[in-house]
């Protein structure tokens, strides 16, 4: 082929021509009604911060879901591909003290910035169902579901101690805390401060959040283990050890009750109700135990509680075994957690990692009473930990198995009234209090008289007062707003003052895929029929630092709204993606790295197709991409590739049309078999492993064969409706990948209507098979050789292609072939002596 300047690619001239024509067609990406006799499916990717600009993480991101969005429009599917913004957030007010700008100015502002680079990189979104969780008309629901969770007893207030973060100067939930910092700012250490707050009772849902993993097998296996760790599930009994001299029970929680005739103290938090009462009559105690307790802050602060060096002291009191009646010990210990079952444990040193080291350190008695079933000559004996062993040293119960003695030592506490077996979960319950000005007011009423007072629905939305003056300093900048806090009770009518605290943003994207369905309803959340016909999320796709905090959340929210009767589903997605990161300069792209790529300025280089292209491109999406910008200009010059060949042939192509296609010579024959093999594993691609960088590879071997064929199409060899069909074809199969290359090309060869809706192409498999291949030949497990035989060969001539080959012969020569062992149709193994 020649190239001359009007078969050049411009990738600016055509995207822009497209770019206009997609938004002159608000209908283009919108989803049918939920009447449609299409199959549906719903592709989301996680909604964005609106940080301000897009960069190339987000870009992999949004490609992944864009190029399965338009696959599946393509399949004949009823699709709904929404995008959207998860608007509030501290970011917003740090800009405000910054630049002076007011928080929603700000947001605002970023959203429009951020919702034009994604129409110029062509993502196919329908704009129409486009949320931002900043406005009234999005988060008046947020507060009409708190008040539905007040109703149901799933909303409770306590003074409890909390991550504090002194840069956010605000409240963070546990799970924001990541090795002792804030989420968002790496490197500053979260605090811990006591203070009033706001809580959702998620526990309510904790076995059934755990139960509900099982059935998700559509997600990667890694987050389902993550929160299957994050829920935690104890399951043990409950003792009530008694305190000698005196009226107070101390209940522990223990997985191993069988070990309980190996307990030689108990320990307490440092936090606990008993420890404070100790210490009030016992300075010394009380100077040892603040030293606990502030050891456990910085542990706490520092992310390593895990693995905090042991100490403890002794309260000169004593416990009593309620099942020997054997005096033991009490101590406070730095490694006992108030926030974890009873606050309490019964300390077996014998049989406990933790109590072992804590014991040797002490000097605290090592009692053996489980032995292992064989005990191993050189075996370290203590401590035993496992629970394949019989009971020693426990009275009536020796030579019990530990599951044995479990139930009946269970059995007895519960019998006698000092137990109970119990399960306990390491989950806690979600508190959602934040003391910042850019989230949703809590819609609830301080009144004097009836104390806290829900805001009645008619008054909702709580609306953000516009002008505020943050300082992320003293509390929730709420607090300073008078025309805010002052209202009158709903109930009483006396003066009363409004809650200052605002919601964790978690919520805000608890259930946003929720509102996609229904975005314009003003008279529920969602519409219960229209949600049910979407639910649930056939592909879900983001990172997996999201596995725990907004998973989890969505999957409660989801139970929560089931039991209101608005939904019917109980997990929110059926499938889940993880993308892997873009990495550039050795870490995760991101502004706080200083190392992030705008996508404007390679669309500006190379164009959007080779942009997106390439982030699709260059790993396979679940793992990490290493950026290279020499890779999306590679990957442009292939689309450059793609342009001339459509361009050279496009006369043949047209006057292919109506024709009929068929391998009339062995010139057709081989292009049409490479094109339905790459029609074929495109497709099986998109329907299981997500190869799209492999798919591309098998798009560009394909572009590579039709070039090599130049000379047959330029002759005529390959008749015109055999071109029609490669062309249109390559097309068809580019454009979930390069959008705008794929519908100038579609055009200019005269496809029907929009290449967004053209049927994908359907693979024939007698095509696409081999009429010979190639099988390795291995000698004693090294690679020998290449034969080639008949597709479909019985291994009989496989096997004696093999022998029959040159470099086999020549190895074996002199030598004895004990053994051949042959794959069908994929390898043959000899066994040479």
């Amino acid at each position: 082929m020649t190239e001359d300047k009007e078969l050049r690619y411009d990738p600016a001239t055509i995207e822009e021509k497209w770019q206009q024509r997609w938004a002159a067609d608000p209908g283009l990406y919108a989803a049918e009604p939920a009447t449609s006799s299409k199959p549906k499916y719903y592709v989301l990717e996680m909604l964005p911060y609106p940080s301000g600009q897009l960069h190339m993480g987000h870009v992999r991101n949004y490609s992944i879901g864009d190029a399965l969005a338009r696959h599946m429009w393509m399949r004949g599917y009823n699709v709904l591909h929404p995008m959207g913004w998860d608007a509030f957030g501290l970011p917003a007010e740090n800009a405000a003290l910054k630049n002076n700008t007011p928080p929603r100015q700000w947001t605002l502002a970023n959203i429009a910035a951020m919702k034009r680079q994604m129409q110029r990189l062509g993502l196919g979104y329908d704009w129409a169902t486009e949320v931002a969780t900043c406005l009234p008309d999005y988060y008046r629901w947020n507060q009409w579901f708190f008040l539905r969770m007040v109703e149901k007893g799933l909303v409770y207030r306590k003074k409890s101690k909390v991550n504090w973060c002194p840069e956010c100067a605000t409240v963070l939930a546990n799970e924001q805390v990541v090795n002792g910092c804030c989420w968002r700012h790496e490197d500053t250490l979260v605090e811990q401060r006591d203070l009033e707050q706001w809580f959702l009772r998620i526990t309510a849902y904790a076995q059934e959040l755990l139960d509900g993993l099982e059935n998700l097998d559509g997600w990667p296996e890694k987050v389902r283990t993550m929160q299957r760790n994050w829920i935690g599930r104890s399951q043990g009994t409950e003792v009530d050890f008694g305190v000698e001299g005196g009226i107070e029970k101390i209940r522990v929680f223990t997985t191993r009750v069988d070990t309980i005739f190996g307990a030689t103290s108990v320990q307490l938090a440092p936090e606990h109700p008993l420890v404070a009462a100790f210490a009030a009559a016992d300075p010394r105690l009380k100077a040892s135990v603040g030293e606990l307790i502030e050891e456990q802050r910085k542990a706490r602060e520092a992310g390593d509680l895990g693995v905090i060096e042991k100490h403890g002291v002794p309260t000169g009191r004593f416990a009593l075994n309620p099942y020997n009646g054997e005096r033991v010990p009490i101590w406070v210990a730095n490694y006992i957690l108030m926030d974890y079952g009873t606050g309490a444990i019964m300390s077996v040193p014998a049989h406990d990692e933790r109590d072992f080291e804590f014991a040797t350190k002490y000097g605290i008695e090592i009692r053996q009473v489980i032995k292992p079933v064989q005990e191993e000559d050189g075996a370290k004996l203590l401590p035993f930990c496992s629970e394949d062993g019989v009971l020693i040293n426990s009275g009536e119960y020796n030579g019990l198995t530990c599951a044995q003695a479990q139930k009946l030592l269970q059995e007895s506490a519960a019998r006698q009234g000092f137990g109970e077996a119990r399960v306990i979960f390491r989950l806690k319950d979600w508190g959602v209090s934040r003391q910042r000005y850019w989230g949703t007011p809590i819609p609830m009423i301080h009144c004097e008289k009836d104390g806290l007072v829900p805001v009645p629905d008619d008054q909702l939305p709580v609306l953000l007062p516009d002008t505020i003056q943050i300082t992320q300093q003293g509390g929730s900048p709420l607090s300073r707003v008078p025309e805010f806090v002052h209202t009158t009770c709903p109930r009483c009518g006396a003066p009363a003052r409004r809650e200052t605290d605002t919601m964790d943003t978690f919520v805000d994207s608890s259930w946003y895929f929720y509102r996609y369905t229904d975005a314009r309803n003003s008279s529920l959340p969602f519409d219960p029929a229209t949600a049910q016909y979407w639910f649930p999320i056939d592909q879900y796709i983001g990172g997996v630092e999201h596995a725990i905090l907004h998973l989890i959340y969505s999957r409660f929210w989801t139970r929560m709204m089931r039991d209101l009767g608005l939904v019917k589903n109980d997990e929110p997605a059926r499938r889940l993606f993880t993308q892997g990161m873009v990495i550039k300069d050795g870490a995760k792209m991101s502004k706080s790295k200083g190392n992030v790529v705008s996508p404007d300025d390679m669309v500006a280089r190379y164009g959007a197709d080779a942009t997106r292209m390439y982030a699709l491109f260059a790993a396979p999406p679940d793992r990490d991409l290493d950026w290279q910008e020499d890779g999306v200009a590679g990957v442009s010059r292939f689309l450059g590739r793609v342009w001339r060949l459509a361009h050279a042939f496009e006369a043949r192509a047209i006057e292919g049309r109506g024709g009929s296609v068929a391998a009339g010579n062995p010139a057709e024959l081989k292009l049409l078999r490479k094109l339905h093999q790459t029609i074929a594993k495109i497709t099986h691609d998109f329907e299981g492993r997500w190869h799209f960088n492999t798919c591309v590879a098998a798009i560009m071997e394909l572009v590579n064969e039709i070039q090599n064929a130049d000379p047959q199409l330029a002759s005529g060899e390959v008749s015109a409706p055999v071109v029609r069909e490669l062309l249109t074809t390559l097309v068809l199969l580019l454009a979930p990948f390069a959008p705008f290359l794929a519908a100038e090309l579609w055009e200019q060869l005269g496809g029907h209507g929009s290449v967004l809706r053209a049927p994908w192409p359907q693979c024939d498999p007698a095509l696409a098979r081999e009429d010979e291949i190639e099988i390795p030949v291995q000698i004693n497990g090294k690679l020998v050789t290449l034969v080639t035989v008949a597709a479909g060969s019985e291994n009989k001539t496989m096997e004696a292609a093999a022998l029959a080959d040159e470099k086999v012969r020549a190895r074996t020569a002199g030598k004895t072939v004990a053994k051949i062992i042959v794959v069908p149709g994929r390898a043959v193994n000899l066994v040479v002596k």
